[in-house]
């Protein structure tokens, strides 16, 4: 149950029949004795209509109607609204969310297919963790996208077409030439095959030259240089895919459209450009000039398309791509997990394309992006030599930590147990570490906060959930209630309001792509969880509160277990 959204609907609706129509501005109440939430709006539709905000507040609240779900319903200050929900109308609500497997969040009224383009690793080298965080914010959106009712279609925009992998294919062939035929063991450390020809094709000039030809016969399609090509692309993608199963996120190998699915399209892609009248060949190249796009020099700033070798660049593959997802996917909605290094390139890619007819303006194109993770130093997170951390190796060092942590707090657990604790935890840390902080956002990497037990943690969410399911083994209970519920105490209603906010913190998510809002509310429910179990007893209360607090306990448990997994994070039932 969304409340605000339907507060807000009610107190809009009551705002216009006072003769002042504006949005509601329906919000959390600030402290509880205002309240459970209150509506703010009516300050600026007073100014607007140049009237008493005060005068105006009491209008609206003749025409507002709230008797089936709030107690109190009162005007504070200035104009403000505050209201407070009934106690059994709670109750109803909590009670219908508790038997309901998805707690009570409702579809939302108009699916929307939604592609979503994240992780998008160039498959010349191995995942970095540079790599880290378009793929979990990402993967954390799909979900919530997904639980909500959307259609969710995952791009993963892999970059597997460029001169690189001309200079790849070239050093693999004179690898072959010297005897070395297994592909697993040439490509077994990814890095220091592209170390190793790179350093080649800078040194060499024979051997850059037979690169670039290696590209030239790529990209005409000769059969013996594909297969090549695509011997080396299955391999980086069996990499890829085993940072994807390690770090629990939902993209497949039918997820991934690379750059060289496009390759077809391009030429196709240019001619429509030179038929809308929208290609203007500057030095050779193909470019389009918009006039929204000028330089420092007050030049304008070209979007180039083709070069004046014929080559095709970036943009060409990412303006195919979205031709292909508003055409043949029917997107309602793009959204781009890209870093924010890449914001003028996209702001270009999306005028062209809207220039040219390929995005019409009822589909909406976002760039989501985000900052960098850093240092304890404060500068781009690296390896004490200053090399690149692969992403395997990471998620390797964060399985360790996590598993001494567990062996010392609880050695009595099985070494399978513990490990399989460890996975969940140290992973569960990187994820949380780097989802609970707001998107656009740098932070700094820091192994002993992610793996505390206190504060806005994985551990201490995952703790949380444990503690709970211990009170249903202590009571020798299946987890299973009668689902009434009883809000007597004032710990009760805390915890009770809160629970019944959890799709509130979903269509946010979905709305403005922000996990942090989720892991925001996790740490908040988990609080005011913990308060209601100091003040009140569970398994020793009498009935019928034991029940009412047992289904509370039920309710909570499901609502972290379902909020985690939606941000890709594994609970445990023992830590």
């Amino acid at each position: 149950m969304n409340i605000r959204q339907l507060l807000e609907e009610r107190v809009s609706r009551a705002l216009a029949a006072a003769g002042a129509p504006a949005p509601a501005l329906v919000q959390h109440a600030a402290r509880p004795e205002f309240g459970d939430y209150q509506a703010n709006g009516v300050m600026a539709a007073a100014k607007t209509a140049k009237t008493n905000p005060r005068q105006l507040a009491q209008a609206v609240l003749e025409h507002l109607d709230l008797s089936d779900l709030a107690e109190r319903v009162e005007i504070a200050g200035p104009g403000f609204i505050n209201i407070r929900l009934r106690d059994d109308w709670l109750a109803q609500q909590l009670a219908a969310a508790a038997a309901d497997s998805k707690l009570g969040v409702r579809p939302v009224a108009e699916p929307q297919t939604v592609v979503v383009d994240y992780s998008g690793p160039n498959l010349a080298k191995e995942m970095h963790v540079g790599h880290l965080r378009s793929t979990i914010i990402g993967d954390a959106v799909v979900r919530v996208l997904e639980f909500l009712g959307h259609k969710v279609i995952r791009q993963n925009h892999v970059g597997d077409w460029g001169t690189q992998f001309g200079m790849l294919i070239a050093y693999m062939v004179r690898q072959r030439a010297e005897g070395k035929t297994d592909v697993s063991t040439q490509l077994a450390d990814l890095e220091a095959f592209y170390r190793e020809a790179k350093q080649l094709y800078d040194s060499d000039q024979a051997f850059a030259a037979e690169a670039r030809d290696y590209v030239v016969r790529l990209q005409s399609g000769d059969a013996e240089c594909l297969a090549l090509w695509k011997t080396f692309i299955d391999e980086s993608m069996r990499h890829c895919e085993e940072v994807y199963q390690r770090l629990n996120v939902t993209l497949t190998p039918a997820d991934v459209k690379p750059e060289s699915a496009y390759n077809d399209d391009l030429p196709v892609l240019v001619a429509e450009l030179r038929e809308k009248g929208l290609l203007t060949e500057s030095e050779g190249a193909q470019c389009v000039f918009l006039p929204e796009f000028i330089g420092k020099d007050d030049k304008p700033l070209p979007i180039i398309v083709q070069k004046s070798d014929g080559g095709y660049l970036y943009a060409t593959t990412d303006l195919a791509a979205i031709r292909h997802r508003v055409g043949r996917l029917k997107a309602d909605r793009i959204l781009y997990f890209v870093d924010a290094r890449q914001s003028l390139h996209l702001r270009q890619v999306f005028a062209v394309a809207r220039a040219a007819g390929w995005a019409p303006e009822s589909v909406s194109l976002e760039h989501l992006a985000f900052g960098t993770m850093m240092g304890e130093d404060g500068k781009p997170f690296k390896t004490r030599t200053g090399g690149t951390v692969k992403l395997i190796d990471l998620l390797d060092e964060a399985e360790q930590r996590a598993l001494r942590l567990v062996s010392e707090k609880n050695p009595e657990l099985s070494e399978e147990q513990r490990r399989e604790v460890a996975s969940a935890v140290g992973i569960g840390a990187v994820k949380y570490a780097d989802l609970s902080k707001n998107r656009t956002s740098d932070y700094i990497f820091n192994w002993d906060h992610m793996l505390s037990f206190d504060g806005n943690t994985a551990p201490y969410m995952q703790y949380a959930y444990t503690r709970i399911r211990s009170i249903f083994r202590r009571g020798e209970l299946d987890g299973k209630t009668d689902g009434s519920i009883i809000l007597a105490e004032p710990a009760e209603r805390a915890l009770g309001l809160k629970l019944i906010q959890f799709e509130e913190a979903l269509l946010t998510v979905a709305t403005e792509c922000v996990p942090h809002v989720l892991c925001g509310y996790l740490y908040d429910l988990a609080g005011a969880f913990m308060s209601f179990y100091e003040a009140c007893p569970v398994l020793k209360a009498e009935e019928p509160a034991r029940s009412s607090r047992l289904a509370l306990c039920g309710l909570t448990a499901a609502t972290i277990q379902t909020g985690l997994d939606l941000l890709g994070i594994r609970v445990v039932e023992q830590m």
